[in-house]
């Protein structure tokens, strides 16, 4: 079983992330389960999702404490609460930034980790969008990091979610994350 918890604010699509990620682990035919937890819910609040994909039922309940890979859509998480807690010693961390793991004061555990990335969703997402909603960009870039979900499903959910508009415009800001993280990342990482 793979497990990812999304770190972010209310408003930026963190509970939709956890969906849209597995709906993309449905669309190929696997198990998965998508579930929220947050305290106060207004916009700019701690929220956090969790997601399990998996080949087989997966009958577990409670929160991800030792997950595979975490996604941060806010990087001033960073500095409030142990994102990085439980984190396996081989997990994936997707930190949606445009700063140096060094400017976010984290390179004492992220430098020379090949499966920790920095990906400027934000910015891209401003781009594709025109709004500041990061949640696709990084699902793109986690199916390009991970390999654990496809592109193609992490596209399909995105269709199967939004209208046709909204969707064509947060395939084009996954897609570009995918090739964005491609490009940065070793094959054999």
């Amino acid at each position: 079983m793979f497990q990812v918890r999304i770190h972010g604010r209310g408003g930026q699509g963190v509970v939709t992330a956890a969906e849209l990620l597995a709906q993309s682990a449905f669309d190929e035919k696997r198990f998965a389960q998508a579930f929220p937890s947050f305290g106060s819910e207004r916009t700019g609040a701690p929220v956090v999702s969790f997601c399990r994909i998996a080949d087989f039922e997966i009958r577990v309940r409670e929160p991800i404490m030792f997950p595979d890979a975490i996604i941060i859509q806010d990087s001033t998480l960073l500095k409030q609460i142990d994102v990085f807690a439980g984190l396996k010693s081989d997990g994936y961390a997707l930190i949606n930034s445009t700063r140096t793991f060094e400017q976010l004061g984290i390179a004492e555990i992220a430098d020379n980790h090949p499966r920790f990335i920095t990906v400027p969703a934000t910015a891209m997402a401003m781009e594709h969008l025109g709004r500041p909603v990061p949640n696709a960009v990084l699902l793109g870039a986690f199916a390009a990091l991970t390999k654990v979900i496809s592109l193609h499903s992490v596209t399909d959910a995105i269709n199967e979610k939004f209208k046709p508009k909204i969707a064509a415009s947060n395939c084009a800001a996954a897609t570009a994350a995918y090739e964005y993280v491609l490009a940065m990342v070793p094959a054999d990482a």
